[in-house]
């Protein structure tokens, strides 16, 4: 399997996974979208607001354009490390669970987004 950088999983993130709240997102896929969207967010405010205060507006309607893929991918990566989406309202709580490696094999949100060939050994395991 080939390895994606960060710019293909913000790409991924606003277009394939738009609004999939299911299944899990690894930490990699998660911050690199994080990154991407903060570098972005602010190149808009602070360059098209350095030209025109009218300007800043298309800030916020990024902003607003990433709100449900941003949402989505935080609820996958709640998911990675086995806890409910609702953990995203928890403050700190949730940026340590963001920062904790996933549950590796399968959990009850999907496959290991690591090593999916490794959920389905687990799964083979427990029906022998």
């Amino acid at each position: 399997m080939e390895e994606k950088n960060i710019f293909q999983y913000y790409v991924e993130a606003i277009t394939k996974n738009y609004g999939n709240f299911n299944g899990r997102a690894r930490r990699k896929e998660y911050w690199g979208f994080v990154l991407i969207n903060l570098l972005v967010s602010w190149g808009l405010a602070l360059g098209l607001g350095a030209v025109s205060p009218e300007l800043s507006i298309v800030s916020t309607i990024y902003s607003l354009a990433v709100l449900i893929p941003s949402l989505a991918l935080a609820v996958r990566r709640m998911h990675d490390v086995g806890k409910s989406g609702w953990f995203i309202l928890i403050p700190i709580y949730n940026l340590i669970l963001a920062l904790t490696a996933g549950d590796v094999g399968a959990n009850e949100y999907g496959p290991d987004p690591k090593n999916p060939e490794m959920g389905l050994e687990v799964d083979q395991i427990g029906t022998e």
